[in-house]
C-alpha cells in the first residue's frame, strides 16, 4: 500500500501466475453461483412467511431494526472484510496472530456498537415502543460483525465454500425456519428473533472454517499499540465500507421519512429480492484482494486491469441475466409475498438495475482500495451525496404529482441506480488511468442477451392471470436459460470458460 499515492504505469510483463490468479477467481466465480441458487432457494420462503404471515407492518418494524444493526456492524468491521488481505499479504507475523488481532479488533468495535443501541434502542425502533427483549437485539452486532471477518480470513485462503455455507445455507434457512417457529410464539417479535437465531448461526459456521485454516494463535499476546495501528490503517477502507454499504440502505432510511411502515414493508421485499444477486459481486471481494495485493507487490499492473475487467464482465453478466428473470415477471415474484406487495414492482426494477450498474464500480474499487484509498473514499462520499439529494428530489417530485405511496418507494430506487452508474464510470476511470490500462467489462453481446431474454420473458407475461404459476416455475427459468445461451456463445471467450472448467488454481 502506498498512502501518498504515487503515480503508476503499466507494465507489459506478464507473469506466469496470471491464468492461475484467473483460475481462482473462476473457481470463487463457480462457487458464487451455486450459492446464489441456494440462497434464492432459501430467502424466498422467508419472505413469503413473513408477508403472509407477519404483514407488511411488523416486517417494517423489523426492516428497520435490521437496517440499524447491521449499519453498526458494517462499521465495527473497521474495513476489516478487505483491509484483512492486504494486513496478510504485508507482513511476516504468523497470520493466525493476525487473525486474532482482526477478530479482537472487531469485537471491541462491536461491542461498543452493541451497548449504545443497548443504552438507545430507539435508534431501531423508532416508530415503536420498545418491548421485552428488544434492547438485546443490540447483541446481534458482533456475530453479524465477527462472522464478515471470519469469512474475509478464510477467502484469503482461497475458501469461497465458506462463505456460501454460511450466508447462502444457515443464515437464510434458519431465518426462513425460525420465522415458521416463532409465527406461533408472537407475530410482533417473531422476525427479530428468527434474524438473531440465524446471525447466531451463521457466526458458528464461520469460526469453524476459520480454526481449520489457521488453528488457535499459540504465544499470541494481545498488544494495545499494534491494535491501535491495525484499525487507524483501516479507517478510510472502513469509511469507504460504510459509504458502499450505506448506499444500499440510504434509500430505505429516506423512505421511512415520507411513508408509513407498510410501504416500508413493501420496500423491505423489493430490497431483498434486488440483494440477491448482490452476493455474486460483494463475495468476489475477498478473493480479488490476494490476487491484487500479490500483483500490486511485482508491480504487474497490466495483470490487475486484465482481472478487474475480466471480474467485472462476469458479474455483470450474472447479475443483468437474474435481473431480467426476477425483473421481467416482477408482478408475480413479488405477489408471491403478498397481493399488496405487487405495487412494489417499480421499486424492484429500478433496484435491479442498480445492481447492474454498480458491477463495475465495486469491482474497480477492489484495486482502488489499494492503491487510491482517500480517492476513491472522496468518490464514494461525493457518490452518496448526490444519491440523497436525488432521492429528496424525487420524493417530494412524486408528493407533489400526489402519487400513491407506492408509486413514491419507486422514487430512491430510481436515485440509487443513478448515483451508482456515475460512481461506476468516475471509478473505471480513475483505475484505468492509475493502471495505465484500459478497463471495460461491456460487452455487446450483453446487448443482444438481453435482448432475447425480453422477447422470452414478454411470452410468459401475456399469459393469463391464472397461468401466473407458470410464470414462476417454468418463466424464470426460461428467460435465464435464453440470456445464458446469447452469452455463452457469442459472449464468452477461453478465459470467461475457465468460470465453468475446472482449473488447478495457484
Amino acid at each position: 500500500m502506498t498512502p501518498a499515492e504515487p503515480p503508476l504505469t503499466a507494465t507489459d510483463r506478464s507473469l506466469p501466475d496470471d491464468r492461475d490468479d484467473i483460475a481462482a477467481l473462476a473457481k470463487g466465480g463457480r462457487t458464487n453461483i451455486f450459492g446464489f441458487l441456494l440462497r434464492l432457494a432459501a430467502r424466498l420462503p422467508f419472505l413469503f412467511i413473513a408477508g403472509r404471515w407477519y404483514g407488511a407492518d411488523a416486517l417494517g418494524r423489523f426492516a428497520y431494526a435490521v437496517l440499524v444493526v447491521e449499519f453498526i456492524a458494517q462499521i465495527a468491521t473497521l474495513g476489516l472484510k478487505r483491509g484483512l488481505a492486504g494486513a496478510l499479504a504485508q507482513t511476516e507475523r504468523p497470520h493466525n496472530h493476525v487473525v486474532a488481532d482482526a477478530m479482537l479488533v472487531t469485537l471491541l468495535a462491536a461491542l461498543l456498537g452493541a451497548a449504545i443501541l443497548i443504552a438507545f434502542p430507539q435508534a431501531m425502533f423508532p416508530n415503536s415502543s420498545i418491548n421485552g427483549l428488544d434492547r438485546l437485539l443490540a447483541l446481534v452486532v458482533i456475530g453479524v460483525a465477527g462472522s464478515d471477518v471470519a469469512l474475509a480470513a478464510c477467502a484469503y485462503r482461497f475458501d469461497i465454500g465458506a462463505t456460501v455455507r454460511a450466508r447462502s445455507i444457515i443464515e437464510p434457512w434458519a431465518i426462513s425456519i425460525g420465522a415458521f417457529a416463532f409465527a406461533f410464539y408472537s407475530t410482533r417479535d417473531g422476525l427479530i428473533l428468527s434474524y438473531a437465531v440465524s446471525m447466531i448461526a451463521a457466526l458458528a459456521a464461520s469460526l469453524l472454517p476459520l480454526m481449520r485454516h489457521y488453528g488457535l494463535p499459540r504465544g499470541w499476546r494481545p498488544d494495545g499499540g499494534r491494535l491501535w495501528r491495525l484499525a487507524r490503517r483501516n479507517l478510510p477502507l472502513a469509511a469507504a465500507d460504510g459509504v458502499e454499504w450505506g448506499s444500499r440502505r440510504l434509500d430505505m432510511a429516506i423512505l421511512g421519512l415520507f411513508v408509513s411502515p407498510a410501504v416500508i414493508g413493501v420496500y423491505y421485499v423489493a430490497q431483498q429480492v434486488a440483494s440477491l444477486p448482490q452476493k455474486l459481486k460483494t463475495s468476489f471481494d475477498p478473493i480479488l484482494g490476494p490476487v491484487i495485493t500479490r500483483n500490486l507487490a511485482e508491480n504487474n499492473l497490466a495483470a490487475i486491469a486484465k482481472q478487474v475487467s475480466q471480474v467485472g464482465f462476469w458479474i455483470i453478466a450474472a447479475q443483468a441475466g437474474i435481473a431480467l428473470a426476477l425483473g421481467i415477471p416482477g408482478e408475480a415474484v413479488m405477489g408471491l409475498v403478498g397481493p399488496h406487495f405487487v405495487g412494489g414492482t417499480g421499486a424492484l426494477a429500478f433496484l435491479l438495475l442498480a445492481e447492474v450498474v454498480a458491477a463495475t464500480a465495486v469491482v474497480s474499487e477492489s484495486a482502488l482500495v489499494y492503491i487510491a484509498r482517500h480517492r476513491n473514499l472522496m468518490i464514494s462520499l461525493v457518490m452518496i451525496g448526490c444519491q440523497a439529494a436525488l432521492s429528496f428530489a424525487l420524493i417530494l417530485l412524486a408528493r407533489q404529482m400526489e402519487l400513491p405511496g407506492l408509486w413514491v418507494a419507486a422514487a430512491p430506487a430510481l436515485a440509487l441506480c443513478l448515483a451508482l452508474a456515475l460512481g461506476a464510470l468516475v471509478k473505471a476511470r480513475l483505475l484505468s488511468r492509475l493502471l495505465g490500462a484500459p478497463i471495460n467489462a461491456w460487452r455487446w453481446p450483453l446487448l443482444s442477451a438481453a435482448g432475447v431474454a425480453c422477447i422470452v420473458g414478454a411470452g410468459f407475461v401475456a399469459l393469463p392471470a391464472r397461468f401466473e404459476w407458470v410464470e414462476l416455475a417454468v418463466g424464470v427459468w426460461a428467460i435465464l436459460g435464453a440470456y445464458a445461451l446469447v452469452i455463452w456463445r457469442w459472449g464468452f471467450g477461453p478465459d470467461d470458460r475457465a468460470l465453468f472448467r475446472k482449473q488447478k488454481a495457484g
